[in-house]
């Protein structure tokens, strides 16, 4: 969407590029400000390829995925940010070597980083026990999402084995300007500030809302353009 500088936007698990970027307005404020907004949807979501095969995914390969988009496009100077799953892909995409003239973490915290099997638990009792969940409770709310992103639980599943832990040495080696967005009552990937403490320079902010609905607050786009139009 739009042009001008590239912008790779990287949404979260269960969701796609549409709900997380295109629905609230976020793409569409970063395009009328000069950005090409470029969202790919993530191996196992939205309109990308669901393999059932295990072979297709391998540790780390998300990460592979934003470098082939990248080189596929032809980017050497660009933005990148992410949300939930897609601040920790950019997170895995720079450890690896990308080298974004910014970047934006939002919607995820240290312990998400550091140790990213606790989410991925959650998220495997979720997929392995759909339909069991007491109305209202978190597990509840994660399978209702699921439903409205018309999710494919084998895939989802399958996307658990590629999540690679980031070790706090790596974190600190990150030379990239960053901003860690979360939402004020966010703590499923444990605390934002810590993050943006464990990056060097790095800038911290809260936006309103929790992990499920921050992304829906016009304030995630607009800390986002504020960050990159700096």
């Amino acid at each position: 969407m739009g042009e001008g500088r590239p912008l790779v936007l990287i949404h979260g698990y269960f969701s796609n590029a549409f709900v997380n970027w295109i629905r609230y307005g976020h793409a569409e404020k970063l395009a009328a400000a000069g950005f090409r907004v470029i969202m790919p949807d993530l191996r196992a979501h939205g309109d990308s390829d669901k393999p059932h095969d295990p072979a297709a995914y391998p540790k780390d390969v998300l990460a592979d995925d934003g470098f082939a988009l990248i080189d596929h496009l032809g980017l050497t100077d660009y933005d990148l940010a992410g949300y939930s799953l897609g601040a920790r892909t950019s997170v895995r995409m720079m450890v690896k070597g990308a080298r974004p003239r910014r970047a934006v973490l939002s919607g995820m915290g240290l312990e998400g980083i550091l140790h990213t099997q606790g989410r991925g638990g959650y998220f495997h009792n979720v997929l392995t026990n759909l339909g069991t969940f007491p109305r209202g409770t978190s597990e509840w709310m994660t399978e209702a999402f699921l439903k409205t992103t018309g999710g494919d639980p084998q895939a989802l599943l399958l996307i658990l084995n590629t999540f690679a832990d980031t070790s706090a040495q790596e974190l600190a080696a990150i030379e990239t300007p960053i901003l860690v967005v979360t939402g004020a009552d966010d703590d499923d990937n444990g605390s934002g500030e810590e993050l943006a403490r464990a990056i060097k320079g790095a800038r911290f902010q809260t936006i309103p809302g929790n992990h499920m609905n921050a992304v829906t607050k016009p304030e995630l786009g607009q800390a986002i353009l504020g960050f990159l139009s700096a």
